[in-house]
Order: C-alpha cells, then structure tokens, then sequence
C-alpha cells in the first residue's frame, strides 16, 4: 500500500482516538509519523468533506465511512485452533486481536464465533509453522489478517494478556464487517464518542 494511504489512515485513527479538537495538528503529524504538511493538507481534504473543523471531529460515523473507503482490501488466512488465546498469548509474535475477539474484551455484546488477529505480513509463515501444530487449515475460528501498517501493533492495548487493537481500529472493523458487528459497533460509538 502506498505509504501516503498508511499514514492517512493513521491520521484518521488519531482523531477518532482524541475527537475532541484538543490535539494540534504538530501532535496528529508527530504520532501518525508523518510531515506536519502532509497533516495539513489531509485534514483540508477532511475540512472539505465536512468530517472534521482542524482536529475537532464533526461526524465520527461518516469519518469512519471514509476511512473503510480508502481503506485496501485485506489478505488473510482462516484455521482451526483449539484455545486460539491460548495460542495467541504463546505465539511470542507480535498481533493484534480485533473484531468478536476484541470487543468481546471490551464490552461483550457480540458471541464470539471467530477471533481475528492482524499480524505483521513478514511473520505468517512462523504463523502457520505455529498453527500446523495445534489445528487445521482452512475456515474456521481464527482469521490472520495480514496488517498493511504495523502501527496497528503500536496503538494496540494489552487486556488480560491478549493484545487488542486500539478502539479507534476496532470501530473501524467492526462496521467494516458488518451483520451483527453493526450492533456493537453502535453500542461502543455511543459509549465512546
């Protein structure tokens, strides 16, 4: 992915982490690592899109839209795991669980059917080295997603020992996903925001 796209979409996590307008666009370019210009003229394009005033969100919901626009297609390879938490906590791989996995972590709302987990594209063959072990190839309970951007790992929080996705990137998947995902997506955007 082009890095420019990358780094959009950090921009955009940033304001949905922090809508409030309180960051200044020097500390947008500082944690999406990126040049104070290339922030500016990203947040114009949002300004002109009526998404945010400078850092201020003006509606969270179409950023998100936005976001999933520009947003590649992503790779990604499904096994079955027993205990995938188990797996994940002794992988010693860097990850980052996201959609029913994460927000079952964080609010509970969603029946866990499926654990995705973003990992660094460099690191899947160590990955299904690991998954050959103890499951299954094919569809099943666990989905690696190969992250384009490895900032997802930095912004990640650690709950009970799991590596989870910040709330901004969960947000953003979950109403990527859709179905059900809609539902909690709207529960934690109206907790949230």
């Amino acid at each position: 992915m082009e890095s420019r796209n990358i780094k959009n979409l950090r921009i955009i996590r940033i304001l949905l982490s922090k809508p409030d307008g309180s960051l200044t666009k020097y500390r947008v370019a500082k944690q999406a690592e990126s040049s104070t210009p290339w922030v500016i003229e990203f947040l114009r394009k949002l300004e002109g899109l009526k998404l945010v005033d400078k850092t201020k969100v003006l509606n969270f919901d179409k950023l998100i839209d936005y976001c999933i626009e520009i947003m590649p297609k992503t790779r990604y390879f499904e096994f079955f795991v027993q205990e995938p938490l188990k797996l994940l906590k002794e992988s010693k791989l860097d990850y980052a669980l996201t959609t029913y996995g994460a927000e079952n972590f964080t609010s509970r709302h969603l029946f866990l059917s499926r654990y995705d987990v973003y990992i660094k594209e460099e690191d899947i063959d160590k990955w299904k080295s690991l998954i050959i072990k103890r499951g299954l190839l094919g569809k099943g309970n666990l989905r690696l997603i190969l992250a384009k951007d490895n900032a997802i790992f930095k912004e990640a929080q650690e709950i009970k020992g799991i590596r989870i996705v910040s709330m901004p990137q969960l947000l953003i998947d979950l109403k990527r996903e859709g179905g059900v995902c809609m539902e909690a997506y709207n529960i934690l955007v109206n907790r949230n925001v």
